[in-house]
């Protein structure tokens, strides 16, 4: 669908931003029709690879969305996890909430509030089956098996874009569990790449450290002209 969005768009020149799942979808479009990506700007994600090495961040993720798990319930309220994952919740509050269906009142502060209502908003008033997107992903992470997340076309991509001969720059969330400082700095070797790291971005380092992203982007695309 993404590549028949960019197609019928006719888009050119494309500076590429991904993170989490849209390192596998986004990057693919670039492996796949390099001749319409200008740059790629890659923060906190992966390609499968035989190599890679998942961190205890992301198995915890996956199991807590099998059978049994945490986040294994009806209508999970994803909008608790992002604040959570934002720094705006503890863990302390955000699970206890979760488990219970539940929200905190008071909101410990303006910014978790509305974040939540951001992310709970396009679920609102839907069945628990418009959940089932959300569960899937967590699901389809390709540890154990190509099966998963189009696996293998994950490692062709991956091994294709290492002759990758336009600019690259990595901008990572250094306090992320999940995908970790030193993968990113590996990755980025790989590739012959800038990296900037933002030392206290956890995992989605778009919604709490936007604007330094921004402006390293700025940055980085200023130094490629000198």
């Amino acid at each position: 669908m993404l590549t028949s969005l960019i197609v019928a768009l006719d888009l050119q020149r494309i500076t590429l931003l991904c993170q989490d799942w849209g390192g596998p979808t986004g990057l693919a479009q670039a492996a796949t029709m390099p001749e319409r990506f200008e740059r790629l700007t890659i923060m906190n994600t992966w390609l499968h690879h035989p190599a890679y090495e998942y961190s205890a961040g992301i198995r915890n993720w996956n199991r807590n969305w099998h059978e049994g798990g945490l986040f294994a319930r009806e209508k999970p309220d994803l909008g608790l996890l992002m604040t959570l994952s934002a720094g705006f919740l503890p863990r302390e509050t955000a699970f206890p909430h979760l488990v219970n269906g539940t929200l905190p009142d008071p909101w410990p502060s303006e910014a978790a509030r509305a974040m939540h209502e951001a992310y709970m908003a396009p679920f609102k008033g839907l069945p628990d089956s418009a959940y089932n997107g959300a569960r899937r992903f967590p699901l389809s992470i390709p540890m154990d098996s190509y099966d998963n997340g189009n696996g293998a076309a994950q490692t062709l991509h991956y091994r294709l874009l290492l002759d990758w001969q336009k600019p690259v720059h990595f901008i990572w969330g250094c306090a992320d569990d999940v995908f970790t400082e030193d993968w990113g700095v590996e990755w980025a070797r790989r590739m012959n790449a800038s990296f900037d790291g933002i030392p206290d971005a956890g995992h989605f380092l778009q919604n709490t450290h936007g604007s330094e992203v921004a402006d390293i982007l700025l940055r980085r695309i200023s130094e490629e002209a000198g």
